[in-house]
């Protein structure tokens, strides 16, 4: 048979296609990326450094696992079964031996041939912790000391197509800097102590490594001294150009138009003649605009600006002022012999801190004007969301960020004590519209800054975390520390040290001037896109009194770390609260993943192990607190639950303050949001993202319109609470009533609130209110009514919770299929405080909780569940403060 060309078979329409077909496969193959940036995925093992002291006592740890990247030492023994989990019971102290330990991690990989074709490559390891000798085919490639930079490292001609093999030694931190600091005739100070004996008391090595300061262990987490991978290693490659950075930065902007300049870095092989091209895209993914440069590029890398003008643009707002608008700005590089493209979304905004000298001279505002309008801040302090880093994902980040928006706040600030967040937790932020104060990761005591080499190390990770965070509009200040200017100044470690060697001392302060008065101010001002600057918190930027009421921001801990009662917050009016807290015990569920039921008692040692504070010994605080105001719980789920009342009625008392002393105070950040691990904390959500009490409170005190009734010695301060941009006419209410029910005394009043405002609506004496009525039977309800609509509420009681002669609860409830959902309607015929609803294992969340209700008033809460009706029913508990209080201890 003989076989026809396939010119003489295939008829000439088909032929042509064929032609059109072959020559698109040939333009795609000639055309592949210039640049390229991938993940490497590497079969990556680990084991105990050979040789290593540790190996005596823990042989299981020497041979070859597999382990995890990005990851960290502990969870990959965890995943082997070599240790039990961290988390579970009492099993830090015998862990410690981890900390002390250098690992080995070994990761083989390939490579494709396009890779391999480009002339430059360059590995780039995202997140190194800490002290990490890198090896490539078995040449020295990097060393690496800090674990908050990005290490970037040329490769060009050293990979190969298959079986190119990582070496990476982790040195522990402890065993690396241990003799330096013992040999220091006088200490700097440092944070927590550990009691575990793996580290010397006075000669603590964590403010010496740039390392999460929180893996030494805080006050409300466990001591992991931990090492990893533990951000990805990408592999970059491109032929003669490439865009290493892309920003747009802010001149101008009004509802009218936006000036920008968009700064594109380009990195050139050689000298060339290129045209830079720039595409808008506004927040709907229509473009808006196109400028085209042209740019004579010289070898090496080199920034190009390319300056427009946007008419009309949609602003970025922080949640309740407006829209999240972000535009997308595309980038492309065009030279002889290629291109490079890069994108950019972000949004436009202003930032200003504004402080304004008050009119006697001695007092300076502290507050954030985005867009030309004064934001009150409303939020909490943001800590790491677990121990190990790589844990912590998305879906976890994003539970926290939309329960701090959920719950009214506008602000989170990102503490100095742990990492940088990924970006993911500034996308989710910058979705949100929630502003973020970000801390530069320094968690307290005192830094050796008067090492250039270590301020050195400092300005190159600070330069590396602003650029890789600059586009993101939520971002509205950088702090250079925590906590370290006063505990200087006020704690007294300056004392200490001057005492021992004035010299040092004076060193020591220099040091810490030049860190942080000079070369951070200097990066954010070069990196940062008009971000403002604060050298410490709480601090008036390096004035004479570093946690000062009358400047700068405060750090509150009178209340609770002093244990002042709660009603001292009425007494403290800063001008932005940064920091002030109550601790709590988080939800019984969360409980039992750590403390068997025969564990679960006040004194237990897996309770202790879960209770940080004052080193195990939190709970006998947390106890005078609870004790001071609601008398003795009678278990320990009583405990626990007036824990939690404890926490969310004094936050609630000072938020409002802080709300009600506005424009004096512009801020109110309670400390805190998250928590690291499942333990006693400060926080409002638990470690699986279960809500406290406190953060049901929250949703109703940072509400958008708010009423704020305050009693004070014997007088209650009627505050009107607005966030809104007009003016909202309004009517308050006041009615006095007993816990049966009977109405003793009802008022009403039009009002007009100001925008932006606190407006003050009346004193009420004690007397006045009660009218000779039973102090410990009665309350003042204070309604704020918009519309018809009650919107807010507030209760005034006058007497502590102990003695309220509070009516055992008499709840009705009533659960009916409403859409996907159910509706659960609560009444009572008497009055009842603080009642908490659970549905036990099952999975349903409530649309609120944490409720007072009044007698005879009906409530209805939507509850999200795919259960049944009967079986909800079933697992419902009630508990109110009635229920909690007795007269024996837990």
């Amino acid at each position: 048979m003989r076989v026809q060309p396939i010119a003489a078979t295939v008829p000439a329409w088909m032929r042509a296609m064929l032609c059109i077909a072959w020559l698109l496969l040939a333009t795609t193959a000639i055309a592949q990326p210039a640049a390229q940036s991938h993940a490497v995925s590497a079969d990556w093992r680990f084991r105990l450094l050979p040789g290593d002291a540790q190996l005596a006592a823990h042989p299981q740890a020497a041979g070859w696992a597999k382990a995890a990247v990005p990851g960290t030492v502990h969870t990959d023994l965890f995943a082997n079964g070599v240790i039990p989990d961290p988390y579970v019971g009492a099993p830090e102290a015998g862990l410690q031996w981890i900390g002390l330990a250098d690992w080995e991690y070994l990761g083989r990989f390939d490579v494709d041939a396009a890779t391999l074709a480009r002339p430059h490559a360059e590995l780039v390891f995202e997140g190194l912790d800490t002290f990490a000798e890198v090896e490539l085919n078995g040449q020295p490639l990097l060393k690496a000391d800090n674990s908050h930079r990005t290490w970037r490292v040329r490769v060009d001609g050293r990979l190969k197509t298959s079986g190119n093999e990582l070496r990476v030694v982790l040195r522990s931190p402890i065993r690396t800097l241990l003799p330096k600091v013992q040999a220091m005739p006088h200490k700097i100070a440092g944070n927590y102590p550990s009691p575990y004996g793996d580290e010397p008391k006075d000669a603590m090595v964590g403010n010496f490594v740039r390392k999460p300061g929180y893996h030494f262990g805080w006050d409300w987490g466990p001591r992991y001294v931990t090492a990893g991978i533990w951000r990805p290693i990408r592999l970059e490659s491109w032929t003669d150009l490439r865009i290493t950075d892309l920003a747009v930065r802010t001149d101008a902007l009004d509802e009218r138009q936006a000036r920008l300049a968009v700064l594109v870095e380009v990195d050139a092989a050689r000298a060339t003649s290129a045209e830079v091209e720039v595409e808008v895209l506004d927040p709907d993914g229509r473009r808006v605009d196109v400028l085209r440069r042209k740019a004579a590029l010289t070898a090496g890398v080199q920034p190009v600006t390319v300056e427009m003008t946007l008419p009309k643009p949609r602003r970025w707002w922080p949640v309740g002022y407006g829209e999240q608008a972000r535009y997308m700005f595309r980038a492309t590089v065009k030279a002889k012999g290629g291109q490079a493209g890069s994108e950019r979304r972000t949004g436009l905004r202003t930032v200003e801190l504004k402080r304004d000298v008050d009119a006697d001279g001695q007092g300076q505002g502290f507050a954030f004007v985005i867009n030309g309008v004064p934001v009150f801040a409303k939020g909490a302090n943001v800590i790491p969301f677990d121990a190990f880093p790589p844990r912590a994902d998305e879906k976890r980040v994003r539970a926290a960020l939309t329960a701090a928006r959920d719950a009214n706040m506008n602000m989170l600030r990102n503490w100095g004590g742990g990492y940088y967040e990924d970006d993911v937790f500034f996308e989710i932020a910058d979705e949100l519209g929630l502003l973020v104060w970000q801390d530069f990761m320094f968690g307290g005591g005192m830094q050796p800054g008067y090492d250039p080499a270590f301020r050195a190390n400092v300005v190159a990770e600070a330069r590396d975390n602003i650029r890789r965070l600059r586009h993101h509009p939520s971002i509205v200040l950088w702090c250079g520390n925590n906590e370290e200017e006063t505990a200087w100044k006020d704690w007294g470690h300056r004392k200490q040290l001057v005492a021992a060697d004035p010299v040092f001392a004076d060193q020591v302060w220099q040091g810490y001037v030049a860190l942080f008065g000079q070369d951070l101010r200097q990066v954010v001002g070069e990196q940062g896109l008009g971000v403002p600057y604060w050298s410490s918190s709480p601090s008036n930027d390096l004035d004479e009194k570093a946690n000062d009421s009358r400047k700068g921001d405060k750090h509150y801990w009178d209340v609770w770390a002093g244990s002042k009662p709660v009603q001292a917050y009425l007494d403290e009016t800063p001008r932005f609260m940064s920091e002030f807290g109550l601790q709590a015990w988080p939800d019984l569920r969360t409980i039992a993943s750590f403390a068997k039921p025969e564990e679960q008692a006040v004194d237990s040692p897996v309770i202790k192990a879960h209770q940080k504070f004052l080193a195990g010994e939190g709970n006998t605080r947390l106890s005078l607190y609870i004790e001071r105001e609601y008398g003795k719980p009678r278990d320990f789920p009583g405990f626990v639950y007036l824990s939690r009342v404890m926490q969310a009625d004094g936050i609630e008392l000072a938020a409002l303050h802080h709300r009600a002393s506005r424009p004096y105070t512009m801020g109110s950040l309670y400390w805190q949001l998250n928590d690291v691990w499942p333990g006693a904390s400060w926080s409002s959500v638990d470690f699986y993202g279960r809500w406290k009490p406190l953060n049901f409170h929250a949703r109703r005190f940072f509400a958008p319109l708010a009423v704020a009734a305050l009693r004070k010695e014997g007088v209650t301060r009627l505050s009107l609470l607005s966030d809104l941009t007009t003016p909202t006419e309004a009517e308050w209410r006041l009615r006095v009533m007993d816990f049966d029910g009977r109405v003793l005394k009802e008022r009403r009043q039009p009002a007009t609130i100001a925008a932006l405002s606190a407006t003050p609506a009346g004193e009420f004496g004690d007397a006045e209110l009660l009218g000779g009525a039973d102090p410990a039977r009665t309350f003042a309800v204070f309604d704020l009514v918009r519309g018809g609509e009650t919107v807010s509420r507030g209760l005034v009681y006058f007497t502590a919770p102990k003695d309220l002669r509070l009516p055992a609860p008499r709840i009705d409830t009533e659960l009916a299929a409403d859409g996907d959902g159910y509706r659960l309607t609560l009444r009572s015929p008497v009055f009842v405080r603080a009642l908490w609803l659970d549905f036990g294992d099952l999975d349903a969340t409530l649309s609120d909780n944490a409720l007072d209700l009044l007698p005879g008033e009906a409530v209805n809460l939507r509850v999200s569940s795919k259960t049944d009706a009967a079986t909800l029913r079933k697992a419902l508990t009630l508990q109110s403060l009635a229920d909690a209080m007795s007269a024996s201890a837990p």
